[in-house]
C-alpha cells in the first residue's frame, strides 16, 4: 500500500494561521465581525493590513497575503483591489494586486 501525499489546497497549511482561538488578540477575536468593521470606509492610497477572516469563504485572500500589508489602488461595492509586496524567486519585489473583499481588510 502506497502512502498518501497531502494535498497542497488553497487553504492547506492554515490550521493556525486562520483559527481565532486565542483570545486577546485583536485579529484572533472568535465570532461574527463586529458591525464597525463593516462599515469601515476605505480611500484610494491608504495602508491596510491583510487579515484573513476565516468565517467569510467568499473574497478571501492567499495564505502568504495573511497579515501583510499593502496599498488601496481599487474599490468596488464588495471589495478592495490592494498592491502587495512579494518577493520574487529572481530575488526582485513584486507589487502583486490582489483584489479582497473588505472583511478580509483592516
Amino acid at each position: 500500500a502506497r502512502a498518501m501525499v497531502h494535498s497542497y489546497g488553497y487553504r492547506s497549511g492554515t490550521r493556525n494561521k486562520y483559527s481565532k482561538k486565542l483570545q486577546g488578540e485583536e485579529h484572533r477575536r472568535p465570532g461574527p465581525p463586529s458591525t464597525g468593521r463593516m462599515l469601515q470606509t476605505y480611500r484610494l492610497g491608504e495602508h491596510v493590513d491583510v487579515i484573513a477572516d476565516s468565517a467569510f469563504q467568499k473574497g478571501l485572500p492567499h495564505k502568504f497575503y495573511h497579515g501583510r500589508t499593502g496599498v488601496v489602488y481599487n474599490i468596488t461595492p464588495r471589495g478592495l483591489g490592494v498592491i502587495v509586496n512579494k518577493p520574487h524567486r529572481n530575488g526582485k519585489i513584486m507589487g502583486k494586486r490582489i483584489c479582497i473583499r473588505h472583511t478580509h481588510v483592516r
